[in-house]
């Protein structure tokens, strides 16, 4: 084939068209517990260990749930701000700090929102579903997005199916949700109801996407790195973590959160795609 490999044109590389890939952490979520693994970080100083040890195997972003003193899910604003200054002094400015609006049925998209107007974090992860769960809640929410960005705190949009992505570029055509390129987690799996994602369902994710808006993965089971892995290898970006899995790729139960960034890293070196830290990721996804 001329021009490839016949010296007539530059021999292609993995790296001469691919972004720096940004691993995010998600630690803990809202429904594990200490039961599920022993090195599962709860409570304020073991979030902080883990950002330190997240950090160091590569993690540019850390995703963040609280608990209550039950140790139940909570949106908590003070809940948040102890966990977040906790996080801040461990790791200084070296991890965004992305935390969740997830309702886990508890939560109206009113309070929601309202939680992250009180608390006006660096980053927040939305599921539009959650937010929009009916056409008569879209103005409120397309209110909500627009401040986000006015307060310049980064928004990631939660998208399920194909079919929500497809309505995720619906509402950027009307408007609604706002921004050139905003950033999107394809999750693929289920929590709890058997489903484990499978690196295939990526590709229906991929044929409804607009590809200029950066995406990450995350996904629920034993196949999490061969899911996270194939993102990798498709120039898009990382979610892993206890969260949605506690086994490394051979089955093994891993030690900790950072194992499971360890396995992401090492992917991404095999594949030549350099690694984005913090600042790096910042820029990237346009909250600098």
């Amino acid at each position: 084939m001329e021009g490839i490999g016949d010296g007539q044109g530059p021999e292609p590389t993995l790296t001469s068209c691919s972004q720096p890939l940004i691993v995010s952490v998600a630690p803990n979520g809202a429904r594990r517990t200490k039961a599920d693994h022993p090195a599962l970080p709860i409570f304020d100083r073991e979030l902080a260990e883990t950002a330190v040890s997240s950090r160091a195997a590569g993690a540019a972003m850390l995703h963040l749930h609280v608990r209550d003193s039950a140790g139940r899910h909570t949106l908590n604003p003070e809940a948040y701000r102890s966990a977040t200054a906790a996080i801040r002094q461990a790791v200084g400015q070296e991890l965004i700090i992305q935390v969740t609006s997830e309702a886990v049925g508890m939560y109206a998209p009113e309070e929601q929102m309202a939680m992250v107007r009180t608390l006006r974090p660096e980053a927040v992860s939305l599921a539009l579903r959650e937010l929009i769960p009916t056409a008569a809640d879209e103005s409120s929410a397309g209110a909500f997005f627009a401040w986000l960005g006015k307060e310049r705190i980064l928004p990631q949009y939660i998208l399920y199916s194909a079919a929500e992505v497809s309505w995720f570029h619906e509402l950027r055509r009307r408007g609604l949700v706002p921004g050139e390129r905003p950033f999107v987690l394809f999750v693929l799996g289920r929590y709890g109801s058997g489903q484990q994602g499978d690196p295939v369902d990526l590709l229906s994710f991929l044929a409804a996407h607009e590809s200029k808006c950066p995406w990450a993965v995350c996904a629920f089971g034993s196949q999490e790195a061969a899911c996270t892995i194939s993102a990798i290898g498709l120039q898009g970006h990382t979610r892993v973590g206890f969260e949605n899995n506690l086994l490394l790729s051979d089955g093994s139960l891993a030690s900790d959160n950072a194992a499971l960034v360890a396995q992401n890293v090492a992917a991404a070196q095999l594949l030549g795609r350099e690694l984005a830290d913090a600042d790096k990721a910042r820029e990237l996804l346009g909250c600098e």
